[in-house]
């Protein structure tokens, strides 16, 4: 699939902003399931960009800007051919050990409540394990925008029943992790065959299972990631995959927008 994303987040300030710093992790890496054959990131302000990688091995671009900051679009072009792997993330890219994802995080932690739903699938083998667990949560969270924020848990999502593609990510990480199965955090973006503007970008998760590695199940969807998925990011939790994270002096109130375009279209191209 040949897929063709534009990824434009604008703040604005009520005063100047004095100065910004952000982390952005909007650059996704090639490997055997995708290759990047076009990005630009860019911004409409004098600003700094220095790429850099962290420990999880995603592309990090820190962002200083220049001069007082009324408003700051930071915008992100490219395209993306993928290949469908049925899930099975390929191992070019892995630095650490998955025992790693197996930490539990303030969005993810384990409570009686993730203990019992997570429960009801620990006697089918892993990989079973998992797809059960994607079609429960797919079953029991309902999507709905605007009824939960990023500092709401995974517990507290679980309880609430609803919320956004973060919030199925966390509940399946944190059920994972119960369960004994390392897991991660992972941020992206999904090509739509009904629409091809968004809102936001999206985001799943990914379980190691023994024998076939890291695999990616999106249960905000109640599938495996298919060609029509973007990786961007990988980390604990949505706060080490975010796309913008970062801090300002200055500025007073803030208002964020986010406009996504993602067009698919069949890949001409052999990767």
């Amino acid at each position: 699939m040949r897929i063709r994303i534009d990824h434009a987040t604008t703040y604005a300030y009520d005063r100047a902003a004095r100065f910004i710093i952000q982390s952005l992790r909007l650059t996704p890496r090639s490997s055997e399931a995708q290759t990047v054959r076009d990005w630009q990131v860019e911004t409409d302000v004098d600003a700094r960009l220095r790429r850099s990688e962290d420990a999880f091995g995603n592309i990090v671009h820190a962002l200083y800007t220049e001069q007082p900051t009324k408003s700051l679009t930071i915008r992100v072009t490219g395209e993306v051919v993928t290949n469908d792997t049925a899930g099975v993330i390929p191992p070019d890219q892995e630095r650490l050990s998955p025992l790693v994802f197996l930490r539990d995080t303030d969005l993810t932690k384990r409570d009686k409540l993730i203990s019992v739903f997570a429960s009801e699938f620990q006697a089918h083998p892993p990989l079973e394990r998992m797809h059960r667990l994607t079609a429960a949560i797919h079953g029991s969270v309902a999507f709905e925008v605007g009824v939960t924020t990023p500092t709401h848990t995974a517990s507290e999502v679980l309880a609430l029943g609803r919320g956004v593609c973060q919030d199925h990510a966390h509940v399946f990480i944190a059920c994972a992790r119960h369960m004994g199965v390392p897991a991660r955090y992972v941020s992206g973006h999904l090509a739509r065959r009904d629409r091809a503007d968004q809102e936001a970008a999206h985001a799943w998760a990914e379980a190691w299972i023994e024998g076939l590695g890291w695999v990616g199940f999106d249960p905000a969807n109640g599938i495996c990631p298919t060609e029509s998925h973007v990786r961007v990011a990988s980390g604990l939790d949505y706060l080490g995959a975010a796309p913008i994270r970062g801090t300002r002096q200055g500025g007073a109130d803030e208002q964020m927008r986010v406009a996504v375009q993602i067009n698919q279209a069949r890949s001409q191209w052999q990767s």
